[in-house]
């Protein structure tokens, strides 16, 4: 049985329990009330009342048909026990209690099959036996047309709310399924364009960034620290064509190896020494000795170094200043250099970039970016990621 058939049943079954109990229990308190005087005449249909009312409680939690079935033999026993004594002269409100309780507690049992479209053809049998004792108890009454009229008329009501209930589950948990499928369709989407995202960002930060150097002749960096990147650069390259997922390293490059925790005192150092041998002599200032959970860390120091690169590329200065500082919620880097500036009105940022590499990448831990320059005077940027 697929998912949705078995919460659709779990339902009309539950249901069924908590109108079974509630109709069986005021007609067993009506019946009581009535024979107040005469409790012993009325002690085998009271405890018939008892065992329906338990068995519509398992019928709650039953995953066949054996309990419905069961409920359904106990209440017909029930209606018989009036029918067969010798001593219980059933008054009128004695009447009013079985004929409520044949008309509305038994149908109930409706709800258990409405899943099932085939099954709905024992209605009509079930039906029978019970409108036959019924009649058979309220006869000396005078009052078995009424009884046959309300009878007729609570099975018929419960047959139409069980179809219609069942038909309307139906359409619920098809469109929660539906809707489910969209959802998982949307966060597929989601996924691949943030991992499109991610990917151009370590293509920029890499090998673009190696063949920059390479168009420019290497201009300001070593040969020896150039073949160096190139050789990282290629070995990252090797791992996506054999379907590896690099993640960011602290010293800005990418491995395979994911790290739990890192210490910020350690990872600065690194980010220093690979300027360094690119001709950008980085001053830092301020604490490092910090601890950031390991995404943020990431984020954190591969912003850092596309600010660095951008101060060694476009700044025309061989110095940078790094400040780290921090409070009880956050941790802020502060990237300045004396270089030759730039108008923020008029230079785009994601030919910096500073848009997917910077800004969006410590956008995406929680963090914020603010960048101030203007022509003649250099650059600062402020990264700052919760801790």
């Amino acid at each position: 049985m697929p998912r949705t058939d078995r919460e659709r049943r779990k339902l009309l079954t539950r249901s069924a329990r908590d109108l079974g109990i509630l109709f069986t229990g005021a007609s067993l308190g009506s019946v009581v009330l009535a024979n107040l005087g005469r409790l012993e005449q009325i002690a085998v249909p009271v405890v018939l009342f008892a065992l329906t009312g338990l068995g519509f409680y398992l019928v709650g939690s039953a995953r066949s048909l054996l309990w419905p079935g069961i409920v359904y033999a106990l209440s017909l026993l029930t209606l018989a026990s009036f029918a067969l004594s010798d001593t219980l002269i059933p008054d009128v409100a004695t009447t009013g209690a079985v004929t409520f309780f044949a008309s509305t507690a038994i149908p109930t049992l409706i709800l258990t099959v409405a899943t099932t479209r085939r099954l709905l053809w024992i209605v009509v049998p079930a039906y029978l036996p019970v409108l036959a004792i019924t009649t058979v108890i309220t006869w000396p009454t005078g009052r078995a047309p009424f009884v046959i009229v309300s009878i007729v008329a609570g099975w018929v009501a419960l047959f139409i709310t069980a179809t219609w209930l069942s038909a309307s589950l139906r359409r619920a948990f098809g469109g929660m399924a539906r809707l489910g499928r969209a959802h998982a369709v949307e966060r597929q989407a989601s996924e691949f364009e943030a991992q499109r995202r991610r990917s151009a960002r370590l293509l920029h930060d890499t090998v673009l960034a190696t063949l920059t150097l390479l168009a420019h002749s290497g201009i300001g960096v070593k040969p020896e620290a150039l073949r160096k990147q190139a050789g990282e650069d290629a070995r990252l390259l090797r791992q996506l064509r054999l379907g590896g997922t690099p993640m960011p390293r602290s010293s800005g490059g990418y491995t395979l190896e994911h790290v739990e925790t890192g210490d910020l005192g350690h990872t600065l150092e690194s980010v220093k020494q690979r300027f360094g041998r690119m001709g950008l002599q980085v001053a830092w200032h301020g604490s490092g000795q910090i601890l950031l959970p390991s995404h943020v860390l990431d984020a954190f120091l591969l912003s850092l170094s596309e600010c660095l690169e951008n101060v060694r590329r476009h700044a025309q200065v061989g110095s940078a200043d790094v400040t780290i500082s921090e409070d009880d919620t956050s941790v802020r880097a502060m990237v300045t250099d004396a270089g030759v500036g730039f108008d923020l009105d008029t230079v785009d940022i994601e030919r910096l970039g500073l848009a997917e590499s910077v800004m969006a990448r410590v956008r995406d831990v929680g963090g914020k970016v603010r960048l101030f320059s203007s022509p003649g005077a250099g650059t600062t940027v402020v990264l700052e990621v919760p801790k």
